[in-house]
């Protein structure tokens, strides 16, 4: 990948991020059993896309039997994290790690050499450290600053800045052969045709220009999603008017007739929520994104029709298509955003927030300071007694936590109803 040369005004970057915002990364990275940490600084500390990736990996992927763990860090750069790694990270044991930095290692002005190699060493350093214990890293780019509410500096001149990172980063995943999550142009592809729609103070790197809402997130969980190399290929129903149905893994088909589908899925479409204008919610950044098409496809295709329109009925919901789309085939968690599966998807995704929370206070607040102990008090065996058996009750409570979360996602029987319309 070419290094960015100047600076580019927002209208001239669109079509260079376009192209590179996703990029072809392979098969899924993920096996049965990883083992997923999911490191950054503030912005991961967010705890949203890191929410959204552990949800869909347990809900949507082709690999669910997972086990993720947050470790955002507020503030902190490449080698701040590169000196708490082996406090912190290593001790899980990840098998598979997605790193989010550059934000701060910017420094918040315009790029100069130096800036790029205080980012780039560390962040090679990591890379590294991962690759010798045999982990499959997802090595981000930052994302963008907001072109409105952004302030520090000139938002063009600090998104400048970032996209020369975020060529630091591609340049050392290549380098190490590991993938990469083009973060930084799948926000700012989105953020320039959502403004030009919603509005110049509409914001999709937050309030503060740097800390996105959920819509913001939703592209930087995007863009790790790809990373991992996720199919996006959620469901296909297949459906015949004579009464026969089939359905891909994940789901069963329980009755089929008349155009009337009973199911019953272990596989969930991702679910969205929120006001169209509203970058508080998911749904008001869905119409300047690919996040359905790339990673959402939950297709029911009818065969069969003998009239020219027909009417699809999931959950509440009622829509109308033609006999050409739907001979071609839907994509019903495009269509129908308040589906069958938005109760189930939102208490799984409700355990894994109480779960990522408790992470931040085991992670960052108890077991960073606590495992430290030792070391300066060596040879007291009262404090080391009593470190142990914190980190032991810790590691008790995260299993129950992870417990929940696994069983918060259960099986969800649907209908779709198919009828021609008036």
């Amino acid at each position: 990948m070419n290094i960015r040369p100047a600076l580019l005004s927002f209208a001239s970057f669109l079509a260079l991020a376009s192209a590179q915002a996703r990029e072809p990364q392979g098969p899924c990275l993920l096996r049965h059993g990883d083992v997923v940490a999911i490191v950054g600084d503030s912005i991961t500390e967010q705890k949203l896309y890191s929410k959204f990736i552990e949800t869909y990996l347990l809900a949507s992927s082709e690999v669910s039997d997972l086990t993720c763990y947050q470790l955002g860090w507020g503030g902190e750069t490449a080698s701040g994290f590169l000196g708490r790694m082996d406090n912190d990270l290593m001790t899980l044991k990840p098998t598979v790690v997605t790193l989010c930095y550059g934000m701060n290692d910017g420094h918040y002005v315009a790029y100069e050499p130096s800036i790029g190699k205080g980012y780039g060493d560390p962040l090679t350093k990591v890379v590294t450290k991962l690759k010798g214990v045999g982990a499959r890293v997802v090595v981000g780019s930052p994302g963008v600053v907001d072109s409105n509410s952004f302030k520090k500096i000139d938002p063009a001149v600090y998104n400048d800045n970032l996209g020369h990172l975020r060529d630091i980063a591609h340049q050392i995943a290549d380098a190490n052969g590991m993938r990469f999550a083009n973060v930084h142009d799948t926000m700012m592809t989105s953020m320039i045709s959502a403004k030009k729609v919603l509005g110049a103070t509409y914001p999709v790197a937050g309030g503060d220009g740097v800390h996105p809402g959920e819509n913001g997130h939703l592209l930087m969980a995007q863009a790790f999603l790809n990373g991992l190399g996720c199919a996006g290929e959620i469901a296909k129903i297949e459906v015949s008017m004579a009464g026969n149905a089939k359905a891909s893994a994940g789901h069963e088909v329980i009755s089929a007739t008349n155009g009337k589908l009973k199911l019953k899925s272990t596989r969930y479409p991702f679910c969205f929520h929120g006001g169209e204008k509203d970058p508080s919610g998911t749904v008001s950044i869905l119409p300047y994104t690919k996040f359905n098409e790339e990673l959402n496809r939950f297709t029911l295709t009818v065969s069969g029709l003998t009239s020219p329109k027909a009417d699809v009925q999931w959950g509440k919901t009622k829509k109308t298509f033609t006999r050409q789309q739907l001979e071609a085939g839907i994509n019903l968690a495009a269509e129908f955003i308040d589906n069958p599966f938005t109760p189930a998807f939102d208490k799984l995704s409700a355990a894994v927030a109480n779960k990522q929370n408790f992470e931040t206070l085991m992670i960052k607040g108890t077991l960073n300071p606590l495992r430290r102990l030792p070391s300066q008090l060596p040879g007291d065996k009262a404090i080391e007694g009593a470190v142990n058996t914190i980190i032991t009750s810790l590691g008790d409570k995260e299993s129950e936590l992870q417990k929940l979360v696994h069983a918060a996602k259960v099986p969800v029987e649907h209908e779709i109803v198919i009828t021609a319309a008036r």
